[in-house]
Parts: C-alpha cells; sequence; structure tokens
C-alpha cells in the first residue's frame, strides 16, 4: 500500500520587493529671495532667505522672517532653477530667518548648489560649536560641510556697527568652514580681493 501524497501545494518562492521609488528633495518655506545682493556676502550673491526662526532677535533685520507660518514654499528643483536662471553669479548666501531650523531642505539645496560648483555662505543664530554638535538638527553637522563659509551667532542690538564686514554685531564670526574642518578648530575666513571668481562662461 502506497503512502499518502501531500495534496498541499507549495508555497510560492518569495519575490523581491520593488525597489523603493526615489525620494523627492524636501520643500523649502522662504521669505523671499535677492538675485543681486551685495550685502550677504562677497561678490554679487544669489540670497535665499529662509522663514522661520525662534532666537527673535532685538532689532532683527528682518523680522517678517522670524513666523514659522509664514512666507511661502517652494520645491527644491524649482528654487535651483531660479537660481540657475541668473547667469551673472555663482555664488549664493542662505540666510533668513533660520537656515538651520529646515536643515534637511537646506541640505538638499546646499549639495545640488555644490555639486553644481557655487560659493555657498550661511547664516546662522546658533554658534558654530552649537552646529556642530547636532544642534538643533541631527543634520546641522553635514550643512556645516557642505558650506564654505558660516557666519554665526545672534545679532545682538547693542554690539551693531556700520563698520562691520558681512556681519551685523560684533559678537559674530565669520567662519572658514574647510579650513576650521580641515585643522580641527576654528579658523576666521579671510577676505581676498579676487574672490568670488567671475562667472563661468555657458
Amino acid at each position: 500500500m502506497q503512502p499518502a501524497q501531500n495534496s498541499t501545494p507549495p508555497a510560492p518562492a518569495p519575490q523581491a520587493s520593488p525597489a523603493p521609488a526615489p525620494q523627492a528633495p524636501p520643500a523649502l518655506r522662504l521669505f523671499g529671495t535677492a538675485d543681486d545682493s551685495i550685502v550677504d556676502g562677497p561678490g554679487l550673491r544669489y540670497a535665499v532667505f529662509v522663514q522661520g526662526c525662534t532666537h527673535a532677535c532685538p532689532g532683527c533685520h528682518n523680522p517678517e522672517s522670524q513666523p514659522a507660518c509664514g512666507g511661502f514654499v517652494i520645491e527644491t528643483e524649482a528654487l535651483l532653477a531660479r537660481i540657475a536662471a541668473n547667469k551673472l553669479t555663482r555664488a549664493v548666501t542662505l540666510s533668513g530667518g533660520e537656515p538651520f531650523d529646515q536643515c534637511a531642505g537646506c541640505l538638499a539645496l546646499a549639495r545640488a548648489l555644490k555639486a553644481q560648483g557655487y560659493n555657498l555662505w550661511i547664516y546662522s543664530g546658533y554658534l558654530f560649536e552649537q552646529l556642530c554638535a547636532g544642534k538643533p538638527d541631527p543634520l546641522a553637522a553635514q550643512l556645516l560641510r557642505t558650506c564654505d563659509v558660516l557666519v554665526d551667532g545672534p545679532y545682538i542690538e547693542a554690539l551693531n556697527s556700520y563698520d562691520l564686514t558681512w556681519k551685523g554685531s560684533s559678537n559674530q564670526r565669520v567662519i572658514d568652514l574647510p579650513k576650521s574642518f580641515a585643522h580641527n578648530t576654528l579658523v576666521l575666513w579671510e577676505h581676498h580681493e579676487d574672490f568670488p571668481q567671475k562667472p563661468q562662461s555657458w
């Protein structure tokens, strides 16, 4: 007598899960932009002012940029297209508002700009040391390493002077980020007459 055969069909072989679709870069909430700034770093620059800042410094130059719910939302690719349309400059400044309160979006933008050869400055009310330690966002150190210069520290109205260059109050520092990370110590940026370079030809 033959043994009874198992009538249960074999389980189907597991199928590979489809690769996840690439995620779009985070959108940014902006206060505004300026495509011909000469006050947010050396040379002619494209300035990006993010919306939202919790520092609330008395005497802030852009108090309307402080509320997190203000401004307008723009996709990273659309902002990159606006910047690329300006053929007069290869230099961008991220200011605000507080760029490091939108770390993910600013990091995506900064990486795309650096990949295209832009010089990149960033302003923050946080200190360099705080940002390196991951405040207010774990991505803060990565954003720092993507930029060329950081102007750090809160604006202090009592320390304001119109004799200062690229900063509003004397407590703030203009920091050379590549040199600071290379030497593992804070290195102040030094002005160069030949900076920034002339726009590349298209």
